[in-house]
This record gives C-alpha cells, structure tokens and sequence, in this order.
C-alpha cells in the first residue's frame, strides 16, 4: 500500500509516499524561511498563499522522484490540525479533492501524532510503551504513549512553548528569521557560567512547563547590560545561559515522567529535538540510567510530509475510517482525542 502524506499546518508544505512494504519512497519540502523573515515571524495570511502556489510542483516533484502515477496511490493523509486554519484548509480541501478524484480515502491525521511517529521512521525504531516529549514552536508536551492511539498527557507548557521562548529570546537579541537555530548557534561562543537563569517550574512537584518566564528574565539580564547596544559577547552569553536553562528544564522533567511511569523509553520530537545541546544532554542522561533514546532524523524534526503520510498508514492498520466527503480542519485539537479515532 502506498499512501501519498500532505502536510500544511503552518509555515511548511510537505509532501511524501509511504510504502507499507518498502518504507518511505521520497519526500520533498518547501520551507517559508524566506516569506516571513521580514517580519519575524509567520504571517497566516502569506503562509496560506505559499501553500497554494508550492501545491502543485511539490506534489509532481514528489510523484518523479518516485516514480509513482495516481493509480499507484491507495490513500492520502493530510494534516487535519491543530495549525494555523487557513494553512489547514489548503491541505485539507487539495488532499480531499484528490481523494474524491482517484477514488481512495482520505485520512486525517493530527500533526502531534505525526511528530510522535517520526521516530519510528528511523532504525531501530522505539517500542511501545515509551514517554515522549514533543518540543516545538507551538507545542511543549509531556506525553505516555501506551501504543499507537493511545496517549496521556502528562505535562504541558501553562504559556509559551520551548520554540516559541527561543524564537522570542531571539528577535530580543536581534537575531534573524527562524531564531532557534540561530541562538543556538550564537549561544556557542557564550561564556558558561557568566549569567544564571532560573529552570522554571522544577522547584516545585509535577510536570508543566512554563517558558514566559524565563524569557522575562532574559529581557531584564539585556536591558541591565546595555540593551539594545549591548555587545557581542554578551549577547552570546544571555543566549548560553537561556539555552542550558531551557534545556536542563525539559531534562529535569523528562527525567521526573521516566521516574514516575517506571518507563526506561524517551523519545524526542519536534522541532526542538534538533536541538544539538538537548541531544547531548538527553543522551548523557539516558546512558548514565540504562535508558533507551529516540530521535527523529534532523530533517524530520521540523514539519514534514514524511511523518503524516506514515501515520496515515498507522492510522489505516488500525482501523480509523476515512474522512466523509466533506473538507474540515481544526486549529485546535486535543491530542487525546486522537484515541477515539480508532
């Protein structure tokens, strides 16, 4: 079965084929970056208008790349939300008009789950049960995930997303369009050691996450050494010391889940799992306590179409009917409710 994966919900148009017998034949991506970089962030409006002008070439570049043709396609799977809906919309109604045209079914899939699944695009890929946390710009999620469709939340963000305090932190420090990887890359010739932040939330018991915080503390640590004309270095060392506060509180809260389920599986996902400086640190963890650990392949991290056209496929295996013929999308959606899909 080969299933066509369309993915739309924000500032990303993915597209990939799936084959339950050989695995992931091709995928392809187009990334905004440039549409939105002068304005520091992503414009709804502009996002939605790239995604139907890269609909087109990026679904034939995806069918050449591997030689398939319509009749080869048995399902498309489509991000039905949670996102931006005028970026859903474009996916939703493109992918159910193509259903509808070659005569297969629609699967929506929600885009946490899809992030939950990369993972298992990779080899070895992990086991269920296993604790994930999914770390982006939009979503911070502690997450059981007992089987496939079948998940608990454990702990989320009460604010701010990890992704969306360092792209925040970032455009403070006056650092470009997406700012993640650049204060991640900026934070590399930061002092260690020159300002403390606080790790939010882990003084007490639970595991949320609050992020709006420490970004506060960020403003404060620049405008008390210069603000705006502050200079290099200490740009470089405000963005080491929010990089290692953020990252030692998702650890801090990994390791209190793992604790608290008895699980000895971690996964990462999302667009901050590519973070170099988690990685380590999660990994260095995990060996010292004879736990497993599981990454999304960096290209995999952000957005992309590889992962819903897989999930997709899970979601077929498992029984979810297919989408009436009708065109829906949801800017919010609980993944929770992912376990009545089924």
């Amino acid at each position: 079965m080969k299933i066509l994966g369309i993915e739309t919900s924000c500032d990303e148009t993915g597209m990939a084929i799936f084959d339950s017998e050989r695995g992931l034949l091709g995928h392809v991506l187009h990334s905004q970056t440039e549409t939105h970089q002068d304005y520091g962030g992503v414009v709804p409006e502009l996002a939605s208008r790239d995604h139907i002008r890269f609909f087109t070439p990026l679904l034939r570049e995806v069918m050449s790349q591997t030689g398939c043709q319509p009749k080869d396609i048995q399902a498309i799977a489509f991000t039905a939300g949670p996102g931006l809906l005028g970026a859903l919309l474009v996916g939703a109604a493109a992918a159910r008009s193509l259903a509808w045209s070659w005569d297969i079914p629609a699967i929506a899939v929600h885009h946490l789950e899809g992030h939950l699944m990369a993972p298992l695009l990779e080899d070895p890929a992990p086991e269920f049960p296993f604790i994930a946390l999914l770390a982006s710009g939009g979503h911070t999620q502690l997450i059981e995930v007992s089987n496939f469709g079948r998940y608990r939340l454990l702990g989320e963000t009460l604010d701010d997303a990890a992704g969306e305090a360092f792209d925040k932190t970032a455009k403070l420090l006056g650092l470009g369009y997406p700012g993640g990887p650049e204060l991640a890359k900026l934070a590399k010739q930061g002092k260690v050691g020159r300002f403390q932040f606080p790790r939010p939330m882990t003084d007490r018991p639970g595991l949320d996450f609050s992020f709006s915080g420490l970004k506060t503390f960020a403003v404060n640590t620049l405008h008390s050494h210069g603000g705006q004309s502050a200079d290099l270095q200490t740009r470089a060392d405000i963005a080491n010391a929010f990089q290692l506060a953020v990252v030692d509180t998702l650890l801090i809260k990994c390791m209190r889940a793992l604790k608290q389920t008895g699980l000895k599986r971690l996964v990462i996902a999302g667009g901050v799992s590519a973070n170099q400086l988690l990685r380590q640190k999660v990994s260095d963890y995990c060996l010292q306590t004879d736990t497993q650990v599981f990454y999304p392949r960096h290209e995999f991290c952000t957005d992309n179409g590889a992962m819903i056209a897989f999930a997709g496929y899970l979601r077929l295996q498992h029984g979810t009917p297919p989408e009436p013929l009708k065109i829906s999308a949801r800017a919010r959606w609980p993944l929770q409710d992912c376990s009545s899909m089924g």
